[in-house]
């Protein structure tokens, strides 16, 4: 059995960063039941381009295997009606709207709890369920602009640039799954619900990790940095080859002594001038050139075979192609975009394999929903 086979989660979600929570409880076996507004057609995901047909896109199927999905509008009270007998069922209400919206449809843990005393409700919104920005949209370009994230990233005299991946979303997501299952396990061990209240913004603040602790603890102002450097650690970076690109990382001294012997500079590591991480971090701009240098005159297959025979960690820098290449991936046959093919959950725990599925059409377990929940 799936280690949340016996969880059912209700989620009012759309887009990326609430499908992408609820995903992951899915994959580990709960059901996920999508409530989709027949008003505004579901969730805007599945009009989502390229790849879209109808109500159907490759997009949407991403955010949403495994699932199931009702038609309900919860401002009319024969659709709340029906939401409400479906959480005396669930153990999970989930959703990822405005920060407002929670009180306004009623989906806190004070306006369910008399339903089931039970229920973990779970908010994640762009700036949270309080203060001035609650009734305030929230998406992860903003995030990343207000987090300080795109000041970050780039090339030195480049623009402010996002990062390629919405990744602000995707950690959202990630802690808002970690939430709900430590709602529901104090649930269970309790015998009482909670509210979860998560903000994209506070999730993107929070990774900025130790930048994050040297701008609150002494001002610090990080640099962009070259070719996607390190902000401390040298040489910690990308590197042109002869035909591409590579990463090369040294965050251990060990791992130096080892780049200078692979470049045949082994003199390099004795250098006072780049003998530890604080001279290299210093000297780091009459460092890299003459690394660039040396990882210029070879092909990048080259420089990984030599450079993993040392035992330094090193990569190519793939394409996106390339990168799928690298992945376990699942398929399964759709019947209006024909063969799906994603990459796999990388949850697993053992004899527990993710189950693989399509994303549900929407209102398409109506029936089977109406028939659990009684009439």
């Amino acid at each position: 059995m799936l280690p949340l086979a016996d969880i059912r989660v209700l989620a009012i979600e759309q887009f990326g960063a609430g499908p992408w929570a609820t995903l992951q409880l899915a994959d580990l076996g709960a059901e996920v039941i999508k409530i989709e507004d027949p008003a505004s057609g579901g969730d805007v995901g599945r009009y989502v381009p390229p790849f879209q047909e109808g109500e159907d896109s490759l997009f949407f199927e991403t955010f949403n295997r495994n699932k199931k999905s009702v038609s309900l509008d919860l401002r009319h009270e024969a659709g709340r009606e029906r939401f409400e007998r479906l959480v005396r069922v669930s153990d999970v209400v989930f959703s990822n709207l405005r920060g407002d919206q929670p009180e306004k449809l009623r989906l806190r843990y004070d306006d369910l709890k008399h339903l089931n005393p039970r229920i973990v409700c779970c908010s994640l919104s762009g700036f949270g369920m309080t203060g001035p920005r609650a009734s305030d949209g929230g998406y992860d370009y903003m995030m990343q602009g207000l987090a300080g994230w795109m000041a970050l990233t780039g090339e030195p005299d480049g623009p402010p640039t996002k990062s390629g991946l919405s990744l602000v979303d995707l950690s959202g997501g990630y802690v808002a799954a970690l939430a709900v299952l430590a709602g529901l396990w104090r649930a269970r061990r309790d015998g009482a619900g909670c509210d979860c209240d998560l903000a994209l913004l506070d999730v993107a603040l929070h990774e900025l990790m130790y930048v994050g602790t040297w701008a609150a603890s002494r001002e610090y102002v990080p640099p962009r940095r070259s070719n996607s450097a390190h902000p401390s650690l040298v040489p910690f970076q990308n590197f042109e080859t002869a035909d591409g690109w590579i990463v090369v990382a040294a965050p251990k001294e060990k791992f130096w002594v080892r780049v200078c012997e692979a470049i045949g500079r082994p003199e390099l590591a004795t250098d006072p001038r780049f003998a530890d991480f604080g001279a290299r971090d210093r000297n780091r701009e009459e460092l890299a050139p003459i690394l660039e240098e040396a990882f210029r005159v070879r092909p990048s297959a080259e420089w990984l075979e030599l450079l993993r025979a040392a035992g330094v960690p090193s990569s190519p820098v793939n394409d996106v192609p390339g990168a799928v290449g690298e992945a376990r991936i699942v398929e399964y046959e759709h019947p209006t975009l024909g063969t799906v093919r994603q990459v796999a959950s990388p949850l697993r725990l053992s004899d527990a394999e993710p189950p693989v599925g399509r994303a549900p059409f929407r209102g398409e377990h109506d029936d089977e929903v109406e028939d659990f929940v009684g009439a």
